[in-house]
């Protein structure tokens, strides 16, 4: 087995044919792979522009297009499983809000992250249109500085 092999043997979704799509939201679908550049700080950003969910009320569908940027710690999340995460929400019940807070905190307790946020724009329903932000820093961190501009200033397109 090679030293790449060896890297990225806990990656199951990647390069896998015949992935299930999930049907109900499934954190457990998340995975990570090491970051080789720790020394580096740098941005990795995820943009999904066809996310769905339900109203929980009405169990009508909601659509958003959600942008993921973080800078990586030690680990960093494998797209794939990111897509699939991503669309196990399309059967799930959940407020725009804590769709967007889920998101975060689930890629925030899978990679540790030294900075992350999640910016959700939802279609418009009703002649109103959400957009949650939500972000999240080590604390006591320089990085915990960063978070309280972005959140002062979220309306910044990230």
């Amino acid at each position: 087995m090679s030293k790449h092999q060896r890297e990225n043997e806990n990656l199951t979704l990647l390069g896998s044919n015949g992935v299930v799509y999930p049907t109900d939201y499934d954190p457990k679908i998340l995975e990570a792979f090491e970051n080789k550049h720790k020394d580096n700080d740098y941005f990795v950003t995820f943009n999904c522009p066809e996310f769905t969910s339900l109203c929980p009320i009405t169990a009508q569908p909601d659509f958003a297009h959600i942008t993921i940027s973080y800078i990586p710690a030690k680990k960093m999340v494998e797209s794939k499983s990111l897509k699939l995460y991503l669309f196990s929400f399309r059967n799930h019940g959940d407020f725009h809000e804590d769709c967007i807070n889920i998101i975060m905190k689930d890629l925030r307790d899978l990679l540790l992250p030294k900075y992350i946020e999640v910016y959700g724009r939802f279609t418009p329903r009703g002649g109103i249109s959400i957009d949650p932000f939500v972000n999240y820093a080590i604390p006591h961190s320089p990085y915990e500085e960063m978070a309280r501009y972005r959140l002062s200033n979220h309306r910044l397109k990230p």
